[in-house]
């Protein structure tokens, strides 16, 4: 019955024609569905950070320039040392972290006591990036004292130098030497001077206050040299001192105490030497020494033992000057050599072989006029000008020096005035002034240098007293 009743149902249309309305079926309506029951929880592991890296490091370094010798040491930050063997770039090995500090020092000085080498730009704390800029610069420390022997009246004077102006002032009160002092050195540290006493035949030394600069005789007797020692230098290690003996054509050799000061003779104490030598110089690096030979008309080369001091003429003992050669400069670099000639007014040029030491006279230029009596010559610590004492005409020349090949040029200015009879000429270590001493008229003549083209002028004070009689020999001391 149901299923009529469904059939019947269906088959009763809608009717057409504006009928009444037919059937109209019930829409089936889904059931409602229930909520997604939510997720359970997941536990997350919890994972370490992975550590840190290592941080950016850097390297601290930087430049040296006017290095002599050997034996510089760095250090940076107490503990980071490094040995300079030359001049130029350097780095030290243990790089830095970022944000770290550097110190650098100097730990130990070059065996070449006549330069002292000091840091700059050398504190800071690395940025970013590495540290290039420290700068390294060796060289002669300004000179606070001078001495001046007085050859005819048996006695020394010392003298402050003011730093600004050059002006010499008293240091302590005249000292005793021996007989006939004719020259005096003092060692590169500025602790001892020697006094080489021409009539005694002999050395004094003494103690100088660093402090004051006043010389005190060391409780030690002198020393015996040759024959009218007429010249005395110590080497730039300051370990050895050596003798020109006017009067035996020798050269006597001395080490030096470190502690005391005492001299002591070598083991072979002279060696010899041409006519009548008149002065010695030892290059700049300690290896070498000439000897100006006045009756001979050359000059005498020699090699020094750098363990005992010892002198050995070179393969080529001598080379020919002038006449009369009685003086002889080296400059800074070691690379030319300049001897003035008392009897031809003239100076001869030589460059020197950098491995041997050997003399060969300039091709360009052998020899350069002076003035009347060239007596001494000097050389500026730059290397860039030379100035000559003529004895007989009281003045004192200028020259200029080639860069490459070491020729002497005139200056423009004409010699420039001294006292009477200047007998040596010395240019301090900072190359800002210059000293004549005048033998006649027992006084130093005073100078400032032009740093641009070398000139000389009289200082407002241009002329001290030496409180003695025939000074000779001028030296400058730290």
């Amino acid at each position: 019955m149901l299923g009529t009743m469904l059939v019947g149902l269906a088959s009763c249309g809608g009717g057409g024609g504006g009928g009444g309305g037919g059937f109209v079926p019930l829409a089936l309506t889904p059931p409602p569905q229930q909520p997604a029951a939510p997720a359970p929880d997941v536990p997350v592991p919890d994972v370490p950070a992975p550590p840190a890296g290592p941080g950016a490091t850097y390297t601290v370094s930087g430049n040296v320039s006017g290095l002599l010798g050997s034996g510089l040491v760095l250090q940076n930050n107490a503990g980071d040392d490094l040995a300079i063997a030359a001049n130029g770039a350097f780095s030290f090995s243990t790089k830095l972290l970022g944000g770290a500090g550097y110190a650098v020092t100097v730990k130990t000085q070059s065996n070449i006591l006549t330069r002292v080498c000091t840091v700059g730009n050398g504190t800071g704390t690395v940025a970013d990036a590495a540290v290039t800029d420290v700068a390294v610069t060796c060289a002669a420390p300004a000179a606070r004292f001078a001495y001046v022997t007085n050859r005819d009246s048996n006695n020394l004077f010392p003298y402050t130098v003011d730093a600004v102006t050059g002006a010499l002032g008293t240091a302590g009160p005249m000292v005793g030497t021996g007989r006939s002092p004719s020259s005096i050195a003092v060692e590169p540290t500025g602790r001892f001077a020697y006094v080489a006493n021409l009539a005694d035949r002999n050395v004094s030394a003494f103690a100088v206050d660093v402090g004051t600069g006043a010389l005190s005789p060391l409780a030690v007797p002198p020393v015996a040299t040759g024959s009218s020692p007429i010249f005395i230098t110590v080497d730039p290690t300051g370990r050895f001192a050596y003798v020109a003996n006017l009067g035996d054509s020798t050269v006597s050799g001395y080490a030096i105490d470190a502690g005391t000061g005492a001299l002591s003779p070598m083991a072979t104490p002279t060696v010899a030497a041409g006519g009548f030598p008149f002065a010695i110089t030892i290059d700049p690096t300690g290896r070498f020494a000439y000897v100006p030979n006045a009756g001979s008309g050359n000059v005498s080369a020699y090699t020094i033992d750098p363990s005992t001091g010892a002198l050995s003429p070179m393969a080529v003992p001598t080379v020919t000057a002038g006449t009369a050669p009685s003086s002889v400069a080296v400059d800074p670099t070691g690379r030319f050599a300049y001897v003035v000639n008392l009897g031809s007014t003239d100076v001869s040029a030589y460059t020197i072989d950098a491995s041997t030491g050997a003399l060969s006279p300039m091709v360009s230029m052998p020899t350069v006029g002076t003035g009347n009596g060239p007596s001494s010559i000097a050389v500026d610590p730059s290397g860039r000008f030379a100035y000559v004492a003529n004895r007989n005409d009281n003045t004192v020349s200028g020259y200029s020096i080639d860069a490459v090949t070491g020729a002497l040029s005139p200056m423009a200015m004409p010699p420039v005035p001294a006292r009477t009879a200047p007998n040596a000429i010395t240019v301090d270590p900072t190359g800002r002034f210059a000293y004549a001493t005048n033998n006649i008229s027992k006084d130093i003549s005073t100078y400032t240098i032009d740093a641009g083209t070398g000139a000389l002028s009289a200082m407002a004070v241009s002329t001290v007293a030496t409180g003695g009689i025939g000074p000779q020999g001028l030296v400058m001391s730290r």
